[in-house]
């Protein structure tokens, strides 16, 4: 390398490092077209309100500096200046009106969701999403999936730590999705920062945005609301595929949920339902009631040895179904399918020392959950 060169390559090796470090801390320019949108609206604001700050406080240190009282210099005394007073209400106004317009556009394109090609709803449940694809019959809960040991633990943690999910919301590129958006319970916030969404979820309204993602990949967020205890638990992760690959992602989980569906009619045996039992517990019940069963009294009673859920079946049945009025405990009816809400209840029936010997068939349970 010459020696002419190197100052020059010095100089854009600063200049790449403090690029990488200022977009670190900086918003993400995101894989949508409104996300870049916002970026570029945001950094041409930056940019003004950079050079409105150095011309202000420029002109003020440099009158601090110049006209100050150990030189001599004397104070002007006037009242008023007609000229000067329009020139700094007209200046402001033309920035202003310049900002807006740009801005304007932009929020017209980001609450225009009409013309999707798909209808996906979201559901916050403390704590979790609930997606459901609207005319599909897919729908599936999305869980924290960091292990328990790393949190709180000793175990290493993750790159992800606590942004992992069990099931991940699957959208297809190049398809303009709308989301409609609402909760069971308290408000919630989805937030996925690389795809310029971040919306409320309220109980008792619905709430509507969209997204049309450029590339694949997997997108990361979490709720962003103060929703409870385990507020932190609950993330987002996007998978963004290929529209083929999505299409058959779709198509086999519409057989899973025939096979679902053909599965209430069956009878099951105990360890068929134990296993899956024990998924559905760990993954929706084990943050209020704890892994093993032991609760966390007295918001979430113990579930290990509880005489009334071990004597009374029926008792523990309408519970897990239609949830405890002014409690925390949810409904589950609408969130668990029977199959999944027989198999937790003849889990939690049989677990932990209880060993009732008690069988709840997902039939019983879709007589129940039929209006």
């Amino acid at each position: 390398m010459r020696l002419w060169q190197r100052p020059l390559v010095f100089g854009a090796g600063l200049l790449s490092s403090a690029a990488c470090f200022a977009q670190s801390w900086n918003m993400p320019i995101g894989v949508t077209n409104v996300s870049r949108e916002i970026h570029g609206l945001h950094m041409t604001i930056f940019w003004i309100c950079v050079v409105i700050g150095v011309l202000v406080f420029g002109a003020m240190f440099y009158s601090l500096f110049r006209y100050r009282q150990s030189r001599g210099a004397k104070a002007a005394h006037f009242h008023e200046n007609t000229k000067i007073e329009i020139l700094w209400t007209v200046i402001p106004v033309l920035i202003l009106v310049g900002m807006a317009i740009p801005a304007t556009a932009t929020l017209k394109n980001m609450y225009d969701a009409s013309d999707a090609e798909l209808d996906v709803m979201i559901t916050g449940q403390q704590w979790r999403w609930r997606y459901e694809y609207l005319g599909e019959n897919v729908a599936f809960n999305s869980n924290l999936s960091t292990p328990r040991s790393q949190i709180g633990g000793e175990e290493d943690r993750g790159e992800h730590y606590l942004l992992e999910v069990d099931e991940p919301l699957v959208l297809p590129i190049n398809r303009k999705i709308r989301f409609l958006m609402t909760s069971d319970d308290v408000i919630h916030s989805w937030w996925v920062p690389d795809l310029a969404v971040k919306q409320d979820t309220i109980p008792g309204f619905i709430n509507e945005n969209w997204v049309k993602i450029n590339e694949p990949g997997i997108y990361r967020g979490q709720c962003a609301e103060l929703c409870g205890l385990d507020h932190g638990f609950m993330p987002v992760v996007v998978q963004a595929m290929e529209e083929n690959a999505f299409d058959d992602w779709l198509a086999e989980r519409k057989k899973v949920a025939e096979q679902e569906a053909q599965g209430v009619g069956r009878e099951w045996e105990m360890d068929e339902l134990m296993a899956r039992g024990e998924s559905v517990y760990q993954s929706i019940c084990a943050s209020c009631h704890q892994p093993e069963g032991q609760g966390s009294p007295p918001a979430f009673p113990s579930l290990a040895g509880n005489q009334q859920l071990i004597n009374d079946l029926d008792w523990h049945l309408d519970k897990v179904i239609n949830g405890v009025s002014g409690a925390a405990m949810p409904a589950f009816r609408n969130t668990l399918n029977p199959v999944e809400i027989a198999a937790v209840v003849t889990y939690t029936q049989n677990a932990w020392g209880n060993e009732t010997e008690e069988i709840v068939q997902p039939a019983r349970v879709a007589d129940q959950v039929e209006p």
